[in-house]
């Protein structure tokens, strides 16, 4: 039976030790095991704050990312339509360039046309007057080829320039 009740030497020498270690615990073993729990709570809090502040990071950076990508979008929409708008312009240009220089040709071909017009007209004037005259010194030649047909031709064309004279 003795396994069961223990004496009573032995329970207060137990008592005794446990008290000891109880006391040696609560005096050193307690403090640090508490100080250790409360450095692991701090440290976990701590790492959750910084997760937490992390996130609202990365969220921020998020925002801020999306908000640059929008800017850009909206500066490569703007340069595109500033490049449009110079190319249109340029475009504009280089028509307006080739009407002005277009017109500037026809008008010259024009001129250049109109002045050899009046060149061939003068020049077609000059050969019928040489023409006519050539024509007319034969025909006198013909009609006026006797001394009688000469005298009376005279005659006729004084009574005109007279008939002429007294009109005016």
């Amino acid at each position: 039976m003795d396994l069961l009740i223990p004496s009573s030497g032995l329970l207060f020498w137990m008592t005794i030790t446990f008290f000891v270690v109880l006391f040696i615990l609560w005096k050193w073993g307690f403090p640090a095991i508490t100080d250790m729990v409360r450095e692991r709570k701090a440290f976990i809090d701590d790492s959750l704050r910084k997760a937490h502040e992390a996130n609202d990071r990365l969220a921020n950076i998020q925002q801020e990312g999306e908000s640059i990508l929008q800017e850009a979008r909206g500066e490569q929409a703007r340069i595109l339509k500033e490049a449009a708008e110079t190319r249109d312009a340029i475009v504009g240009k280089a028509q307006d360039k080739a009407k002005a220089e277009g017109a500037r040709l026809i008008s010259e071909a024009k001129a250049e046309a109109e002045n050899e017009r009046q060149n061939a007209i003068s020049d077609i004037r000059s050969q019928v007057a040489q023409l006519s005259v050539k024509i007319a010194e034969k025909v006198l030649r013909e009609k006026l080829s006797t001394d009688k047909a000469q005298m009376d031709f005279i005659d006729r064309l004084l009574d005109e320039v007279a008939v002429e004279n007294n009109k005016k």
